[in-house]
């Protein structure tokens, strides 16, 4: 099914293992562009290694117990099984998009139906772009996330992966959405790596949809790097939604670089997995910048959910809103912790965040922390967060007009849910999660 490096008992001798194995294979023919890169994420990763609770930044979320299993190391590029019939039921109902397929981090375009794009969109293999497209991945590949500062970024980018490149030209609008599904394709407990670049040129337009999925129950961690480069007046939409079995972790990091008077919302959506890490950082970096970040996340069992967000000001008259909600029953634990920080320069900057938990079990867990760091004085910047169960009041008016208890109460939630569905921009999309959501809520 896949190739697969021998596992050993410890992370760090798998990876480096596998780098080692990467480093041969170039040396017998497959140079790389991009190695003066990969060997300083390598030595970053060897100095900040895996993250710990001591960590500020992961202090409510054990990164490490999440990693200490018996994981093989998928390399990327191995020919897949998977025919056409095996995916053909994740493409998201009622949604007219061109579809592109990633099996284990590798297009697969046989099996998707990209193939009718207009001129000026440019979709396909990272590594294929990577000789086809030289210098636009030349250009953007490693200037944005950050292999310094973080040791996700640094694990991911010291490897020669793939993943999805995508290119669209100035001025030109994408007349459907993209859904990009990305399938786990493993026969044992895996690791598996992959990475996007995103390029949109000045006043281009685009909606894009990634999902993800497993083939089987097997045990994995997925570490997942995007870059996203938005240009001037540019109005983009990216929405991940996150429905894994509760075997599948990944940490999903996406960064995003926009230029003046552009337009970015950012729709995060987590309704599975067993824990899931997602940082979104956004650097608005023009003056006139909208950023907008949405995300919703319903989770279960001994679920775990933490986004972390940055939007980093650093240009003047920009406009940034953070909106997060979450649902935490049984035993999960959900975590929002978002930072706005507005640079010196970054005078008249309007930022807003805004992170709402409902706790519906005695063993659940909300932690939120919201975050200002103001360097400028001309600003308008808020934040707000709340944590509780639902207002008796509300399920008790619900209760007298007929509905049972638990009718009452699913309702709310629905409603809750909702206001962060109705902010993307595609109705049958929103109609699509709405059922999803409804299916989660049992309403």
């Amino acid at each position: 099914m896949i190739d697969t490096l021998e596992k050993t008992p410890d992370l760090n001798e798998r990876i480096a293992s596998a780098y080692e194995f990467q480093l041969e294979q170039r040396s017998n023919g497959s140079p790389s562009a991009f190695r003066d890169l990969r060997e300083r994420a390598a030595a970053s990763f060897d100095t900040l290694g895996i993250p710990t609770r001591k960590h500020e930044a992961w202090k409510y979320t054990n990164i490490e117990k999440a990693l200490r299993h018996d994981y093989a190391v998928i390399e990327p590029g191995a020919p897949s099984d998977l025919d056409a019939a095996d995916v053909a039921d994740l493409r998201i109902s009622g949604f007219d998009a061109y579809t592109l397929i990633v099996v284990n981090g590798t297009v697969a375009p046989h099996l998707g139906d990209a193939n009718g794009l207009p001129a000026g969109i440019t979709v396909e293999s990272l590594r294929d772009a990577a000789e086809s497209d030289a210098d636009a991945v030349a250009t953007y590949f490693g200037k944005y996330a950050d292999v310094d500062a973080d040791a996700f970024v640094a694990l991911n980018t010291q490897f020669d992966l793939d993943g999805v490149f995508l290119r669209v030209d100035k001025g030109v609008t994408l007349d459907r959405p993209i859904q990009i599904i990305h399938v786990t394709d493993a026969d044992e407990d895996a690791l598996l790596q992959t990475r996007n670049l995103y390029v949109f040129g000045e006043n281009s337009e685009a909606l894009v949809v990634e999902t993800y999925h497993s083939t089987s129950d097997v045990k994995t961690f997925g570490n997942r790097v995007s870059e996203i480069v938005v240009g001037r007046a540019a109005r983009i939409n990216v929405l991940q939604l996150q429905t894994e079995s509760e075997q599948a972790s990944q940490v999903n990091t996406v960064q995003v670089y926009q230029e003046a008077q552009s337009y970015f919302a950012a729709h995060t959506y987590t309704l599975g997995g067993a824990l899931v890490r997602n940082n979104v950082n956004a650097v608005p970096n023009g003056e006139g910048c909208e950023t907008h970040l949405y995300g919703l996340y319903i989770v279960d069992g001994t679920q775990h959910v933490d986004n972390h967000t940055l939007v980093d000001h650093a240009k003047p008259n920009c406009f940034s809103n953070e909106l997060y909600r979450g649902i935490i029953d049984g035993k999960a634990t959900g975590v929002f912790n978002g930072k706005v920080f507005v640079r010196r320069d970054a005078q008249q900057t309007n930022a807003y965040q805004s992170s709402q938990g409902v706790v519906l079990s005695d063993d659940a867990h909300h932690y939120s922390k919201p975050e200002l760091e103001i360097y400028a004085d001309d600003v308008k910047c808020s934040h707000g967060s709340t944590t509780g169960e639902l207002e008796p009041e509300h399920v008790f008016y619900l209760r007298s007009r007929g509905l049972s208890e638990r009718q009452a109460k699913a309702l709310l939630l629905y409603a809750f849910a909702h206001d962060i569905v109705e902010e993307l921009p595609h109705a049958a999309l929103r109609t699509y999660l709405d059922g999803l959501i409804d299916q989660q809520l049992s309403v």
